[in-house]
């Protein structure tokens, strides 16, 4: 069993929590991690440029002067991409960009790097999150008490309005849920802080499926 520090929301150190070993990974997955990452980075792009195809450019469908004896080039339609205020040959189109990652790839992605988190010392259990007066004060002295700077991620169970309301004005420190917490989330913080609830969340969804329910090879 791995441990990790726990303290309750005044900062008092509690007895520390066990992570499970068989939920500790680093033999492998560095590929992964590297995958996840670049795949978040890419599909974080707007993916909105776009140009107009020679169907979209407006104009009517007639030929611009005949065939021959003008002295000049064949022009069959105005729209030509090689024309001024014509199409654009072959030009970007909304696209979403990132490609897809095998879900095994993806878990053992996030195990890699929440094991390292957890081997570095850089998570925190605090028994109780609640700050349910929204005010951003309350959370900052919440912080303080477990003496926690920014920059730093905040894992909970599940997210309360109060909580968002009360984080969104903080600098550098990032609120977020068990079940949507990332590779990259992990990777950008030094400091982790999870509520109890929140991990043994992260430690069921760590848990192969085929564990977790008690299914046979």
């Amino acid at each position: 069993m791995s441990k990790v520090r726990m303290c309750d929301a005044k900062g008092a150190d509690l007895p520390e929590v066990d992570f499970p070993e068989a939920l500790i990974e680093l033999a492998q997955g560095e590929q992964a991690v590297h995958e996840s990452v670049v795949r978040y980075q890419a599909r974080r792009r707007a993916g909105t440029a776009s140009t107009l195809s020679k169907g979209e450019v407006s104009g009517s469908g007639a030929k611009p002067w005949k065939q021959k004896g003008t002295g000049r080039a064949r022009a069959g339609y105005k729209q030509s991409p090689v024309w001024r205020g014509g199409a654009v040959a072959f030009g970007p189109r909304p696209r979403q960009y990132g490609g897809k990652i095998n879900r095994k790839v993806s878990r053992l992605a996030f195990q890699r790097a929440f094991s390292e988190a957890v081997n570095d010392g850089q998570v925190l259990v605090v028994d109780d999150i609640a700050v349910t007066s929204g005010r951003t004060k309350d959370f900052l002295a919440f912080l303080a008490a477990i003496k926690v700077t920014a920059p730093a991620l905040v894992v909970m169970d599940r997210l309360t309005p109060e909580l968002v309301k009360a984080s969104d004005n903080v600098e550098r420190v990032e609120v977020t849920s068990a079940e949507s917490v990332n590779v990259y989330q992990v990777l950008r913080y030094p400091q982790i802080v999870i509520s109890k609830a929140g991990l043994d969340a992260l430690q069921s969804r760590l848990t192969p499926r085929r564990a977790a329910t008690g299914e046979s090879a």
